[in-house]
């Protein structure tokens, strides 16, 4: 409940700042166009999922101006994804709301408690995965 609360929160506060047009999904292709070199093939490996699901995915960003598309230098079948200018900023506007949201928590549980939750939840994440943290899936 409270990760569909700071989803549904940051959702809402995007439309407030022009982005109403952001889908969850969306933020899982914005992620991984921002690293070096990311294609189609990782973004279904990411997902966990088929090439075909993560391109239409990824054609519905693109769609609305935040990733492009572009050939490979190493592989011509291969698609890289690249963030755009409009999707730089929609990732630097998510993070200010998420910092938001966060100063928000804080305020309600207090600093101390807020930090020892993460801490406490990241805990028990990493030890059930081995001590990694697993990657964020998008829910289908």
């Amino acid at each position: 409940m409270a990760f569909r609360s700071l989803i549904d929160d940051l959702h809402s506060r995007l439309a407030e700042r022009g982005y109403d047009d952001v889908r969850p999904a969306f933020g899982f292709v914005l992620l991984e166009a921002s690293r070096e070199r990311s294609t189609i093939g990782d973004m279904a490996r990411l997902m966990g999922n088929t090439k075909q699901a993560a391109s239409k995915l990824v054609a519905s960003v693109q769609e609305r101006g935040y990733v492009s598309l572009n050939a490979s230098t190493d592989d011509a079948r291969a698609k890289v994804l690249k963030l755009t200018n409009r999707g730089a900023k929609l990732l630097q506007v998510v993070e200010e709301i998420y910092a938001e949201l966060e100063h928000e928590w804080g305020q309600t549980l207090g600093k101390r408690a807020l930090d020892t939750l993460k801490l406490d939840l990241e805990r028990a994440i990493r030890e059930r995965h081995g001590g990694d943290l697993p990657p964020v899936r998008p829910t289908w």
